[in-house]
Protein backbone atom coordinates (compact mmCIF):
# COMPACT_ATOMS: atom_id res chain seq x y z
CA UNK A 1 0.00 0.00 0.00
CA UNK A 2 1.18 3.92 -1.06
CA UNK A 3 -0.36 5.99 1.21
CA UNK A 4 -1.69 9.70 0.43
CA UNK A 5 -0.49 11.71 3.20
CA UNK A 6 -2.46 14.40 1.49
CA UNK A 7 -5.38 13.24 2.36
CA UNK A 8 -4.02 12.48 5.91
CA UNK A 9 -3.32 15.91 5.78
CA UNK A 10 -6.89 17.29 4.52
CA UNK A 11 -8.83 15.32 7.36
CA UNK A 12 -6.86 16.67 10.15
CA UNK A 13 -7.23 20.04 8.56
CA UNK A 14 -10.89 19.92 8.43
CA UNK A 15 -11.04 17.85 11.94
CA UNK A 16 -9.29 20.46 13.84
CA UNK A 17 -11.70 23.26 11.86
CA UNK A 18 -14.79 21.09 12.99
CA UNK A 19 -13.31 20.82 16.47
CA UNK A 20 -12.43 24.58 16.69
CA UNK A 21 -16.12 25.50 15.21
CA UNK A 22 -17.37 23.06 18.46
CA UNK A 23 -15.14 24.49 21.39
CA UNK A 24 -16.35 28.59 20.20
CA UNK A 25 -18.41 30.41 21.95
CA UNK A 26 -20.71 32.68 19.64
CA UNK A 27 -18.93 35.90 20.55
CA UNK A 28 -15.98 33.84 18.33
CA UNK A 29 -17.42 32.04 16.16
CA UNK A 30 -16.22 34.58 12.99
CA UNK A 31 -12.77 34.28 13.95
CA UNK A 32 -12.69 30.54 14.18
CA UNK A 33 -14.21 30.41 10.71
CA UNK A 34 -11.47 32.83 9.11
CA UNK A 35 -8.71 31.23 11.22
CA UNK A 36 -8.79 27.99 9.33
CA UNK A 37 -10.42 29.17 5.60
CA UNK A 38 -8.58 31.19 3.06
CA UNK A 39 -9.26 34.93 2.28
CA UNK A 40 -11.74 34.24 -0.51
CA UNK A 41 -13.42 31.44 1.11
CA UNK A 42 -16.56 30.08 -0.45
CA UNK A 43 -19.70 28.91 1.54
CA UNK A 44 -22.57 27.60 0.42
CA UNK A 45 -25.68 26.07 1.57
CA UNK A 46 -29.46 24.59 0.72
CA UNK A 47 -32.48 26.98 0.02
CA UNK A 48 -32.61 29.22 2.26
CA UNK A 49 -29.09 28.92 3.44
CA UNK A 50 -27.38 30.69 0.34
CA UNK A 51 -24.17 30.92 -1.41
CA UNK A 52 -21.46 33.34 0.74
CA UNK A 53 -18.09 34.20 0.12
CA UNK A 54 -15.90 34.78 3.51
CA UNK A 55 -16.25 33.59 6.93
CA UNK A 56 -18.33 36.72 8.01
CA UNK A 57 -20.83 35.90 5.74
CA UNK A 58 -21.20 32.19 6.46
CA UNK A 59 -21.14 33.15 10.34
CA UNK A 60 -24.57 35.12 9.60
CA UNK A 61 -25.93 32.68 7.40
CA UNK A 62 -25.62 29.34 9.25
CA UNK A 63 -23.07 29.14 12.17
CA UNK A 64 -24.21 31.59 14.39
CA UNK A 65 -28.52 31.31 13.93
CA UNK A 66 -27.95 27.45 13.98
CA UNK A 67 -26.01 28.23 17.67
CA UNK A 68 -28.57 30.51 18.72
CA UNK A 69 -31.02 27.76 18.25
CA UNK A 70 -29.91 24.29 19.20
CA UNK A 71 -27.73 24.79 22.65
CA UNK A 72 -25.79 23.12 23.20
CA UNK A 73 -24.77 22.26 19.94
CA UNK A 74 -22.76 18.61 19.50
CA UNK A 75 -21.86 17.23 16.50
CA UNK A 76 -22.46 13.70 15.75
CA UNK A 77 -20.12 12.62 12.67
CA UNK A 78 -21.14 8.63 11.28
CA UNK A 79 -19.01 9.40 8.28
CA UNK A 80 -15.52 11.15 7.96
CA UNK A 81 -13.11 10.34 4.57
CA UNK A 82 -11.47 12.01 2.23
CA UNK A 83 -10.64 12.17 -1.89
CA UNK A 84 -8.65 13.25 -4.49
CA UNK A 85 -11.55 14.50 -7.12
CA UNK A 86 -12.67 12.13 -9.73
CA UNK A 87 -14.31 15.12 -11.73
CA UNK A 88 -11.29 17.11 -12.37
CA UNK A 89 -8.45 14.28 -12.66
CA UNK A 90 -7.68 14.49 -9.03
CA UNK A 91 -6.83 18.14 -9.07
CA UNK A 92 -8.73 19.15 -6.02
CA UNK A 93 -8.92 16.81 -2.38
CA UNK A 94 -12.40 17.40 -0.92
CA UNK A 95 -13.11 15.96 2.98
CA UNK A 96 -16.84 14.59 3.38
CA UNK A 97 -18.31 14.51 6.61
CA UNK A 98 -21.86 13.28 7.37
CA UNK A 99 -24.00 12.65 10.61
CA UNK A 100 -26.31 14.89 12.89
CA UNK A 101 -25.62 18.12 14.41
CA UNK A 102 -27.76 17.81 17.97
CA UNK A 103 -29.06 20.26 20.90
CA UNK A 104 -32.30 21.93 22.70
CA UNK A 105 -33.92 23.09 19.61
CA UNK A 106 -34.96 26.23 22.04
CA UNK A 107 -35.36 29.06 19.82
CA UNK A 108 -36.26 29.69 15.82
CA UNK A 109 -34.25 28.51 13.38
CA UNK A 110 -35.40 29.57 9.67
CA UNK A 111 -38.78 30.82 11.26
CA UNK A 112 -39.12 27.12 12.72
CA UNK A 113 -40.72 27.36 15.95
CA UNK A 114 -38.91 25.84 18.51
CA UNK A 115 -40.18 22.77 20.82
CA UNK A 116 -37.83 22.89 23.65
CA UNK A 117 -36.77 19.31 22.99
CA UNK A 118 -33.80 17.80 21.43
CA UNK A 119 -33.94 17.78 17.59
CA UNK A 120 -31.67 16.00 15.25
CA UNK A 121 -29.94 18.43 12.07
CA UNK A 122 -29.03 15.58 9.24
CA UNK A 123 -25.83 17.12 7.38
CA UNK A 124 -23.53 16.47 5.05
CA UNK A 125 -20.63 18.80 4.82
CA UNK A 126 -17.67 19.06 1.86
CA UNK A 127 -14.81 20.85 1.96
CA UNK A 128 -12.43 21.74 -0.37
CA UNK A 129 -8.80 22.01 1.09
CA UNK A 130 -5.69 24.08 -0.13
CA UNK A 131 -2.66 24.30 1.36
CA UNK A 132 -4.02 23.29 5.28
CA UNK A 133 -6.87 25.82 5.22
CA UNK A 134 -10.61 25.18 3.93
CA UNK A 135 -10.98 26.86 0.09
CA UNK A 136 -14.79 25.71 -0.19
CA UNK A 137 -17.44 24.33 1.73
CA UNK A 138 -20.80 23.06 0.62
CA UNK A 139 -23.21 22.29 3.57
CA UNK A 140 -26.35 20.06 2.72
CA UNK A 141 -28.70 19.73 5.97
CA UNK A 142 -32.56 18.15 5.74
CA UNK A 143 -34.19 21.66 6.59
CA UNK A 144 -37.59 19.90 5.94
CA UNK A 145 -36.67 17.28 8.60
CA UNK A 146 -36.19 20.17 11.16
CA UNK A 147 -39.71 21.62 10.30
CA UNK A 148 -41.38 18.05 10.45
CA UNK A 149 -39.33 17.53 14.22
CA UNK A 150 -41.44 21.14 14.82
CA UNK A 151 -44.69 20.07 13.88
CA UNK A 152 -44.60 21.43 10.88
CA UNK A 153 -44.04 19.05 8.02
CA UNK A 154 -44.92 20.72 4.67
CA UNK A 155 -45.84 17.78 2.40
CA UNK A 156 -48.17 14.97 1.75
CA UNK A 157 -47.25 11.61 3.24
CA UNK A 158 -43.80 10.23 2.21
CA UNK A 159 -43.57 6.91 0.38
CA UNK A 160 -40.19 5.40 2.78
CA UNK A 161 -39.86 5.76 6.38
CA UNK A 162 -38.69 8.71 8.24
CA UNK A 163 -36.59 8.51 11.77
CA UNK A 164 -33.16 9.88 12.85
CA UNK A 165 -31.24 7.34 10.56
CA UNK A 166 -28.37 6.03 11.53
CA UNK A 167 -24.86 5.68 10.48
CA UNK A 168 -23.22 2.68 8.53
CA UNK A 169 -24.06 -0.63 9.93
CA UNK A 170 -20.25 -1.71 9.94
CA UNK A 171 -19.40 1.00 12.37
CA UNK A 172 -16.42 1.79 10.68
CA UNK A 173 -17.37 5.46 8.64
CA UNK A 174 -15.05 7.46 9.97
CA UNK A 175 -11.65 7.56 8.18
CA UNK A 176 -9.06 9.40 10.42
CA UNK A 177 -6.33 6.89 9.24
CA UNK A 178 -4.41 5.96 6.46
CA UNK A 179 -6.58 4.04 3.36
CA UNK A 180 -5.25 1.37 0.97
CA UNK A 181 -5.88 3.74 -2.26
CA UNK A 182 -6.97 0.75 -3.91
CA UNK A 183 -9.99 -0.21 -1.70
CA UNK A 184 -11.30 3.85 -2.47
CA UNK A 185 -10.21 2.91 -6.48
CA UNK A 186 -12.49 -0.15 -6.05
CA UNK A 187 -15.34 1.61 -4.47
CA UNK A 188 -14.96 4.87 -7.14
CA UNK A 189 -15.41 2.09 -10.15
CA UNK A 190 -18.53 0.84 -8.55
CA UNK A 191 -19.93 3.93 -7.85
CA UNK A 192 -19.56 5.14 -11.60
CA UNK A 193 -20.86 1.76 -12.85
CA UNK A 194 -23.57 2.47 -10.81
CA UNK A 195 -24.19 6.06 -12.18
CA UNK A 196 -23.70 5.39 -15.74
CA UNK A 197 -26.65 2.44 -15.83
CA UNK A 198 -29.02 4.93 -14.38
CA UNK A 199 -27.60 7.68 -16.82
CA UNK A 200 -28.38 4.66 -20.09
CA UNK A 201 -31.57 4.02 -18.39
CA UNK A 202 -32.57 7.88 -18.38
CA UNK A 203 -31.05 8.30 -22.13
CA UNK A 204 -33.60 5.08 -23.26
CA UNK A 205 -36.77 7.19 -21.33
CA UNK A 206 -36.04 10.34 -22.52
CA UNK A 207 -35.84 8.50 -26.62
CA UNK A 208 -38.95 5.82 -25.90
CA UNK A 209 -40.55 7.13 -23.26
CA UNK A 210 -39.80 3.75 -21.43
CA UNK A 211 -38.96 4.50 -17.84
CA UNK A 212 -38.85 1.34 -16.51
CA UNK A 213 -36.01 -0.38 -14.80
CA UNK A 214 -35.93 -4.48 -14.37
CA UNK A 215 -34.30 -4.94 -10.82
CA UNK A 216 -31.36 -7.03 -12.63
CA UNK A 217 -29.76 -4.12 -13.86
CA UNK A 218 -29.80 -2.71 -9.89
CA UNK A 219 -28.36 -5.88 -8.53
CA UNK A 220 -25.57 -5.14 -11.07
CA UNK A 221 -23.99 -2.93 -8.58
CA UNK A 222 -26.25 -3.29 -5.48
CA UNK A 223 -26.66 -6.24 -2.16
CA UNK A 224 -30.70 -7.54 -2.19
CA UNK A 225 -30.55 -6.12 1.08
CA UNK A 226 -29.62 -2.43 0.04
CA UNK A 227 -30.88 0.58 2.48
CA UNK A 228 -31.42 4.07 0.79
CA UNK A 229 -31.63 6.99 3.55
CA UNK A 230 -33.43 9.75 1.74
CA UNK A 231 -34.78 13.52 2.32
CA UNK A 232 -36.98 13.76 4.44
CA UNK A 233 -40.16 13.79 1.85
CA UNK A 234 -38.87 10.69 0.40
CA UNK A 235 -37.91 8.98 3.23
CA UNK A 236 -35.64 5.66 4.22
CA UNK A 237 -36.21 2.20 2.36
CA UNK A 238 -35.15 -1.55 2.59
CA UNK A 239 -33.80 -3.86 -0.12
CA UNK A 240 -34.15 -3.82 -3.98
CA UNK A 241 -37.40 -4.39 -4.17
CA UNK A 242 -38.92 -1.81 -1.49
CA UNK A 243 -36.22 0.84 -2.83
CA UNK A 244 -37.78 0.37 -6.27
CA UNK A 245 -41.33 0.63 -4.91
CA UNK A 246 -40.94 3.43 -2.41
CA UNK A 247 -38.44 5.22 -4.42
CA UNK A 248 -37.33 4.76 -7.75
CA UNK A 249 -40.59 3.99 -9.59
CA UNK A 250 -41.69 7.35 -7.99
CA UNK A 251 -38.70 9.00 -9.21
CA UNK A 252 -38.91 7.59 -12.84
CA UNK A 253 -42.13 7.83 -13.67
CA UNK A 254 -43.37 11.10 -12.27
CA UNK A 255 -39.93 13.00 -13.36
CA UNK A 256 -39.44 13.66 -17.42
CA UNK A 257 -36.92 15.34 -19.24
CA UNK A 258 -34.32 14.29 -17.10
CA UNK A 259 -30.67 15.28 -17.61
CA UNK A 260 -27.72 15.05 -15.77
CA UNK A 261 -25.53 18.04 -14.47
CA UNK A 262 -22.60 17.07 -13.45
CA UNK A 263 -20.69 16.75 -10.12
CA UNK A 264 -18.63 19.22 -8.60
CA UNK A 265 -16.70 17.07 -6.62
CA UNK A 266 -16.98 13.16 -6.76
CA UNK A 267 -14.63 10.90 -4.38
CA UNK A 268 -14.10 7.80 -2.64
CA UNK A 269 -11.73 6.54 0.18
CA UNK A 270 -11.81 2.84 1.32
CA UNK A 271 -14.90 1.65 1.17
CA UNK A 272 -16.73 4.85 1.30
CA UNK A 273 -17.68 7.42 -1.77
CA UNK A 274 -19.43 10.79 -2.11
CA UNK A 275 -20.44 13.25 -4.41
CA UNK A 276 -22.18 16.25 -4.95
CA UNK A 277 -23.51 18.81 -7.51
CA UNK A 278 -24.74 22.63 -7.99
CA UNK A 279 -27.33 21.25 -9.48
CA UNK A 280 -26.66 17.53 -10.10
CA UNK A 281 -30.01 16.84 -12.04
CA UNK A 282 -32.93 18.93 -14.05
CA UNK A 283 -35.91 17.24 -14.64
CA UNK A 284 -39.61 18.29 -15.22
CA UNK A 285 -41.92 17.16 -12.97
CA UNK A 286 -45.39 15.76 -14.57
CA UNK A 287 -47.57 14.72 -11.48
CA UNK A 288 -47.15 11.88 -8.40
CA UNK A 289 -43.82 13.06 -7.25
CA UNK A 290 -43.88 13.80 -3.33
CA UNK A 291 -47.64 13.29 -3.97
CA UNK A 292 -47.85 16.77 -5.46
CA UNK A 293 -49.41 17.86 -8.69
CA UNK A 294 -47.25 18.41 -11.54
CA UNK A 295 -45.94 21.59 -12.55
CA UNK A 296 -44.58 21.02 -15.98
CA UNK A 297 -41.53 23.37 -15.40
CA UNK A 298 -38.37 22.21 -15.56
CA UNK A 299 -36.70 22.62 -12.25
CA UNK A 300 -32.46 21.68 -10.81
CA UNK A 301 -31.74 18.87 -8.12
CA UNK A 302 -28.94 19.63 -5.78
CA UNK A 303 -28.05 15.98 -4.39
CA UNK A 304 -25.39 14.40 -2.55
CA UNK A 305 -24.66 10.69 -2.31
CA UNK A 306 -22.71 8.82 0.42
CA UNK A 307 -21.92 5.15 -0.34
CA UNK A 308 -21.03 2.22 1.31
CA UNK A 309 -19.02 -0.59 -0.55
CA UNK A 310 -19.20 -4.08 1.13
CA UNK A 311 -17.62 -6.60 -1.20
CA UNK A 312 -18.00 -6.11 -5.09
CA UNK A 313 -21.78 -4.17 -4.35
CA UNK A 314 -23.03 -0.89 -2.60
CA UNK A 315 -24.82 -1.70 0.58
CA UNK A 316 -25.89 1.79 2.01
CA UNK A 317 -26.53 4.88 0.44
CA UNK A 318 -27.26 8.37 1.99
CA UNK A 319 -28.90 10.84 0.27
CA UNK A 320 -29.52 14.47 0.15
CA UNK A 321 -31.65 16.72 -1.82
CA UNK A 322 -32.67 20.32 -1.51
CA UNK A 323 -36.01 19.85 -2.07
CA UNK A 324 -36.96 23.13 -0.66
CA UNK A 325 -34.58 24.85 -3.90
CA UNK A 326 -36.35 22.10 -6.13
CA UNK A 327 -40.20 23.31 -5.12
CA UNK A 328 -39.40 26.82 -5.15
CA UNK A 329 -38.20 26.67 -8.73
CA UNK A 330 -41.93 25.26 -9.34
CA UNK A 331 -43.39 28.22 -7.35
CA UNK A 332 -44.01 26.58 -3.77
CA UNK A 333 -42.17 28.42 -0.89
CA UNK A 334 -42.60 26.26 1.76
CA UNK A 335 -41.13 27.81 4.82
CA UNK A 336 -42.74 30.99 3.11
CA UNK A 337 -46.11 29.47 3.49
CA UNK A 338 -45.09 27.82 6.89
CA UNK A 339 -44.61 31.63 8.07
CA UNK A 340 -48.08 32.32 7.20
CA UNK A 341 -49.36 29.70 8.56
CA UNK A 342 -47.60 30.82 11.74
CA UNK A 343 -48.92 34.32 11.49
CA UNK A 344 -45.67 35.34 10.95
CA UNK A 345 -45.99 36.72 7.38
CA UNK A 346 -49.62 37.66 6.06
CA UNK A 347 -50.99 36.12 3.38
CA UNK A 348 -52.88 39.55 2.16
CA UNK A 349 -50.59 41.64 0.10
CA UNK A 350 -50.12 45.05 1.94
CA UNK A 351 -51.64 47.76 -0.37
CA UNK A 352 -49.53 49.81 -2.73
CA UNK A 353 -48.52 53.60 -0.80
CA UNK A 354 -50.14 56.27 -2.85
Amino acid sequence: MTPDRVLVDAKRTVADFHDALDRSSTTDLAEVVAKHTVDDYRWRGVDPLGDHRGADAAVEAFHLPLRTALSPLQRRTDVFCAGRNDVDGGASVWVLSMGHLMGLFDRPWLDIPPTGRMAFLRFAEFNRVEAGRVAETALFCDVIGMMAQAGQYPLPPPTGAHFVYPGPRTNDGLLVDQQDPAEGQATMDLVNRMVGDLSDLNDVANATGDDTCPPEVLARTWHDDMIWYGPTGIGATYTIDRYQAQHQYPFRLNLTAKGFNGHVARFAEGTYAGFFGWPNLTNTPTGGFLGLPGANTPADMRVVDVYRRDGVRLAENWVFIDLIHWLSLQGLDVLGRMRQLLGIESIVPAPEAS
